[in-house]
């Protein structure tokens, strides 16, 4: 399988918000809450938010994507998403590591957010070096576990 990975474009939005949504129910229904926020994110604020995005294609199909969000020396990586049945295949891997590659020279430290509950997106991220940071409650409720590492 060969997987392309480039920038976002303000066309590629509906396509991406779209497998966002489907990788985002399992999460929703792990915590038995409808509307979390990656699943009421609208176009237009997924248009607002293509600073540093990435995509990943298999052939002509968006199966992935992710968002870096830049604060001084700090980028968050955000709304991570890959395609159900792309899931374990090495994108979410590929897409973590493009995204870190496409951080400003000022980046200093990463940081991200996910379920407490969890458990495979938390095992990626450990493999890619990052380490819990802190908890807190989203704003539905949810147990969330910040992690960060070190550029």
């Amino acid at each position: 399988m060969t997987i392309r990975l480039a920038p976002l474009r303000p066309e590629d939005v509906g396509e991406a918000l779209t497998v966002q949504r489907s990788a985002y129910v399992s999460e929703a229904q792990r915590y038995h809450q409808p509307l979390i926020p990656p699943l009421v994110e609208t176009l237009d604020q997924f248009r607002a938010d293509l600073r540093i995005a990435i995509g990943a294609w298999s052939g002509t199909r968006l199966v992935g994507s992710v968002r870096g969000r830049v604060d001084g020396t700090r980028m968050e990586i955000a709304r991570f998403s890959v395609a159900l049945d792309f899931q374990g295949a090495g994108v979410g891997r590929a897409l973590l590591a493009a995204v870190e590659a496409a951080a400003p020279p000022e980046i200093t430290r990463f940081w991200l957010i996910t379920g407490a509950a969890s458990h495979d997106n938390q095992r990626l991220y450990r493999a890619a070096g990052y380490l819990p940071a802190g908890e807190r409650d989203d704003v539905v409720g949810i147990r969330l576990l910040i992690m960060e590492k070190p550029r």
